[in-house]
Order: structure tokens, then C-alpha cells, then sequence
């Protein structure tokens, strides 16, 4: 487990070390005190402008960010044992997903048991597992059947579970699973016309309502793991656990900054991309029913400020404001818990409740790693509703390829998988640019 390094609050100079699997209420008191500190240093700062002091902000302001991480882990955690089960994928898995498990990974290993594969083209989990008769074949793009097998059930949970981690979007954003090729939504305009009569009044017809469609942009996700022959005749080595292992960082790195700034060619479009001059410079046909995300500046040239995030927070309408977060990077959050109201109150305050996340303006406040740093004409915060204002979609399914021929005495496993994403609705949330 990860330390969290806290700076010792006594008069011997040096840093406490607080293990980021502690007890709930030692990580609380440790957060506590770190506040504390932080907060009596600013002000000691202002007034002696003591470098050495800036230097002991930043270290207090970085351990904060490390206590309310490991209390997070700590709620993530209690919240998947709610669940049940061990969380050991397949530990209630029917004989024929086991069946179907056990024949995947012996044909993973070694190459053989193809027909049996074929055999077991079973519903595993409740996702039917489209085999294809060859898995040497290539298939063609535009197709369903892209050659090689379905991977099983409890792999592919484990590589999307695993992303989490390293893909922050898909804990804020809404998700869903789709079965074929895209995702094409259709929105609803309004437009239907009413009008008062009288009793006996004729009822003439009214306008109908005005439906847009909007196609979300996908792309395919892919990994090629190697490993040699020796390595998979080696029985202790859990085959399912090493290659999920090398596709979720590959796959994460790539998903995390497609949700963000992906420019929809290939790949998902990123939550950044719908503001109204990129939106502007689409063809109509291509452009958000709904239109893009309004925006609120900063109210300064290359800050943000405490005025700037009230404006913000209460630019969104209030059917629109009910589960509205602040979303950040961690460098922006460091800048921001410095700042104060006009009564000199802190505007963010830490987390001290279990599953409660630290707060803006009273408002949840998010890390969200990947979002752009604050300078001049940048977007780094977003405040919003993101269920609603953004979904991921997964095509059901991790594809693999295993390949023996080009690269012996390698066999390389080539690893597919279909992602989507884009804005939902733009009501539900608001950009802040930093800007005058």
C-alpha cells in the first residue's frame, strides 16, 4: 500500500508516515490535522512571506491530496464488499461459463482446443459469445465477426473494472453496453404546438414535435501482449490475470484522453470538445441536437478566482443543478483550497464522512486527472451533472487474437475492443474558462 506522507505538526522537523490502509479514523484525524496546518501556514505566509514556508504549503497541500485519495480507496473498497462475493471473477459462474473459461485459456496457452470453443458458443454471463468458425480468420471492418474468440465474461469485467483506475471519466460518466457497431440517439426538439379553446371552440392541429438523430463516435481499442511458449506452458502463471494486466494500462491511457479531448475521428469525442466554436465548425449534420456546452469565464485573464465559481455554480439552472459536481485536476484543486469568500471563509472544505467526497461552494468537488491546468483561455474546470452530461458506451465483448506465426518464438495476442462516448446533454453542466 501506498504511504501518505504527512508533515509532523510537533517542533522535530521531519514527516509523519500514515499508511494509506489505516483505520477509517486515523486517515480522518490525519486529513483533520493536515487541514489545520495548511490553513495556519497560508496565513503565516501572507504575513511573513517566508520562502521555506511556501515550500512546507506545498508539501501540506500534496498530503492532503494523498489522505483524501487513500480515505477514497477506502470507501471504493467498503462499497464493492456491499456488493458480496469475494470479487474472485467466476467464483458463482455456472459449469458451462466454467466450461467455456477453461477452454479459452487452454486454447490461449497452447493453441489447441479450437473445436472446442466452437462447441461452447454458450450465453456465458448472460452475453452470448459470438464464436467465430476460424479464429485465424480476419473478418472484414465492416462486420460484426471480427475473427478470434469472445473472451470470457469474467475477463473482460476484469479489464473494464481495472480501467476505472486510470480512467477517471468512467467513474463520473454515464456507461453503457451496446451490442452493435455505433450508437445512434434521437433527440427530441420540442416543438409541439398547444392553444386555449373554449368549450365548443374548433381544435385545429397543432405542429408536431421536431425528432434530430445524432450518431456517437466509436472507435476500436487495441493491445498486442506477447509472451513466450514457455511462459504459457508455466502452470503457476495465471494466464487471464497477466494478460488483462497488459491491455488495461494500454487501453486506459488511451481511453483517458479520448473522453476528454478525443476528436470523435476513430475514437470516442471527448467531454472538452462540445464548446460552441468547435461545435460551430462542424457541418449541422454533425453537431450536438441539443448544442454545445455554455460556458462561464473566470472573470480574470489567466486565473481563476473565488467570484468566478459562484458565477459558475449558479449559472446552471436549478432543474438542472441536482447532482451538479465540481470536476478538476489535482493542481487545480491545490490552487483552489487556497482560496476564500468575502467573510474569509475557506470556499473548499476536506471530506470527513465515509463515501463523501471534499467540497466547493458546499458542492461535491471531483479529481479528474487529464483535465487541462490553469492558464489563459483554458477550460480546467467543469461543473455539472456528468451522468448526464456524458456517456461511454462499450461494445459487449474483448476480442483476442492469438497469433503463433509472426513474431516466433513470440505468440502475440491481438486484443480488440469497441468504445464510444460523447455529450448526452449539454443542460446539465457548465465550462469555466479562464478568461476576463
Amino acid at each position: 500500500m501506498k504511504p501518505v506522507h504527512l508533515i509532523n505538526t510537533g517542533e522535530t522537523r521531519g514527516v509523519v508516515t500514515v499508511r494509506s490502509d489505516a483505520s477509517a479514523l486515523a486517515l480522518v484525524q490525519s486529513l483533520n490535522t493536515a487541514v489545520d496546518e495548511f490553513r495556519a501556514t497560508i496565513e503565516q505566509r501572507v504575513n511573513d512571506h517566508d520562502v521555506l514556508l511556501e515550500q512546507k504549503e506545498e508539501r501540506l497541500n500534496t498530503a492532503i491530496s494523498d489522505i483524501q485519495a487513500a480515505i477514497d480507496a477506502q470507501n471504493a473498497e467498503l462499497e464493492q464488499l456491499k456488493l458480496g462475493g469475494t470479487g474472485e471473477p467466476g467464483s458463482l459462474a455456472s459449469e458451462e461459463v466454467r466450461a467455456h473459461n477453461a477452454a479459452w485459456e487452454t486454447y490461449m496457452r497452447t493453441g489447441e482446443g479450437e473445436r472446442t470453443l466452437d462447441q461452447l458458443g454458450i450465453a456465458a454471463g448472460g452475453l452470448q459469445a459470438s464464436i467465430t468458425q476460424n479464429v485465424k480468420a480476419a473478418g472484414s471492418v465492416g462486420t460484426d465477426d471480427k475473427g478470434g474468440f469472445l473472451a470470457p465474461v469474467e475477463w473482460d469485467r476484469t479489464i473494464t473494472d481495472a480501467r476505472v483506475d486510470i480512467t477517471p471519466m468512467r467513474m463520473f460518466a454515464s456507461q453503457q453496453n451496446v451490442t452493435g457497431q455505433g450508437f445512434i440517439k434521437l433527440f427530441n426538439l420540442r416543438g409541439t404546438g398547444s392553444g386555449w379553446v373554449g368549450e365548443t371552440d374548433a381544435r385545429p392541429q397543432t405542429t408536431t414535435p421536431d425528432l434530430k438523430a445524432y450518431a456517437y463516435s466509436f472507435g476500436e481499442l487495441y493491445a498486442m501482449p506477447s509472451a513466450t511458449q514457455q511462459i504459457l506452458d508455466d502452470a503457476e502463471i495465471d494466464f487471464a490475470k497477466w494478460l488483462a494486466g497488459e491491455v488495461e494500462t494500454e487501453f486506459a491511457a488511451k481511453e483517458g484522453e479520448a473522453f476528454l479531448s478525443g476528436d470523435g475521428v476513430n475514437k470516442p469525442r471527448g467531454i472538452l470538445t462540445y464548446d460552441a466554436a468547435t461545435e460551430g465548425a462542424l457541418a449541422a449534420s454533425a453537431q450536438h441536437p441539443l448544442g454545445p456546452i455554455s460556458e462561464v469565464n473566470s472573470g480574470a485573464a489567466a486565473a481563476l478566482t473565488t467570484d468566478g465559481l459562484l458565477d459558475l455554480q449558479y449559472d446552471l439552472p436549478s432543474n438542472r443543478s441536482q447532482g451538479a459536481e465540481f470536476f478538476m485536476n489535482r493542481k487545480t484543486m491545490g490552487t483552489i483550497r487556497k482560496f476564500k469568500d468575502a467573510n474569509d471563509n475557506y470556499i473548499w472544505q476536506p471530506s470527513y464522512a465515509s463515501g463523501q467526497p471534499s467540497t466547493l461552494l458546499g458542492s461535491a468537488c471531483r479529481e479528474l486527472d487529464g483535465m487541462p491546468d490553469i492558464a489563459a483561455n483554458a477550460i480546467p474546470v467543469i461543473y455539472g451533472n456528468m451522468p448526464m452530461l456524458y456517456r461511454i458506451f462499450d461494445r459487449v465483448g474483448v476480442r483476442v487474437l492469438r497469433d503463433p506465426y509472426t513474431a516466433k518464438p513470440y505468440v502475440l495476442f491481438y486484443t480488440t475492443k469497441r468504445v464510444g462516448g460523447g455529450l448526452w446533454n449539454p443542460e446539465w453542466g457548465r465550462y469555466h474558462r479562464v478568461a476576463a
